[in-house]
């Protein structure tokens, strides 16, 4: 179960004001402000579900997955990830009433699976095969194990002839593949999918769509999706939480936000333009 509760997080970002006297003053007295990328966003998932966590751009989701991940440190707010406290502002105050201790970032990593599908875990100029056995290390995965989940991944990921290829040989199609491969290695029990299938062909989304759902039936594994292809949404999530301006401001299921028989795009942007977060 994943559980957030009033998290807040703001970023202090160098102020950039317009003109050559100004950027000439900034290099000698820079000027700051906060901006607030989460105001007390809360929510709950359970085990095994999947849920679509979408909005505009700059709305929060990335910010969101970077602190249920344990990359990000949140100002405010407290955050369970798989039964395990992973941020609380209270930290000290839990500890001192022998309450629950916040786990290390290493066995919380042990236990989640991450996906940017702009950022790469493989490694460059090296067959995937050796990415995946440099993180067969980093995870302190038996031989058994690795064998096991490496035979199944390669199967409904149809890997085989990819594995002794270099990273920068794929396709977008082919290398996202194997990042999701990478990023299951271990058997985590949560997968954070941020845009897995920005810029895939048709074939290929259809491809990563098809194993997610495969994944989750199989093993029950939890998926939090945040990404602007509604398709993605529709074919995969039965619940979704909708942010805005760092704020959650709506968290149902895909059929109770359609309106009639208007398309989910449609959908999507009429509440946008309701909020006034697009």
């Amino acid at each position: 179960m994943i559980t957030m509760e009033n998290v807040c997080k703001s970023y202090r970002i160098a102020k950039r004001n317009a003109g050559f006297k100004e950027a000439c003053r900034a290099l000698f007295h820079r000027e700051y402000e906060e901006v607030a990328a989460l105001k007390n966003v809360s929510f709950t998932i359970r085990d095994g579900e999947m849920v679509g966590y979408i909005g505009p751009n700059g709305a929060g989701k990335s910010s969101t997955i970077k602190i249920l991940s344990g990359i990000l440190t949140p100002d405010s707010g407290r955050v369970m990830v798989d039964g395990k406290l992973l941020w609380d502002t209270g930290d000290m105050r839990i500890k001192a009433a022998g309450k629950q201790e916040k786990c290390s970032r290493i066995e919380h990593v042990r236990h989640i699976g991450v996906v940017f599908g702009q950022r790469s875990q493989l490694w460059w100029d090296v067959p995937v095969m050796d990415s995946f056995e440099l993180l067969k290390d980093i995870y302190s995965i038996s031989g058994p194990v690795y064998r096991e989940n490496l035979e199944e991944l390669t199967e409904l990921l149809n890997l085989k002839e990819l594995l002794r290829t270099p990273a920068r040989q794929l396709s977008l199609g082919q290398r996202m593949r194997c990042e999701i491969a990478a990023s299951l290695l271990h058997g985590p029990r949560i997968l954070f999918l941020d845009e897995p299938t920005i810029g895939l062909d048709a074939v290929s989304k259809l491809a990563v769509r098809d194993f997610i759902k495969k994944r989750n039936e199989i093993h029950g594994t939890t998926v939090i999706l945040t990404t602007h292809d509604m398709q993605d949404i529709e074919a995969l999530t039965k619940r979704i939480i909708l942010i805005g301006k760092g704020r959650i401001l709506m968290d149902g299921s895909l059929e109770d936000i359609k309106k009639g028989d208007a398309g989910i795009d449609e959908t999507l942007a009429e509440l946008y333009k309701a909020y006034e977060i697009s």
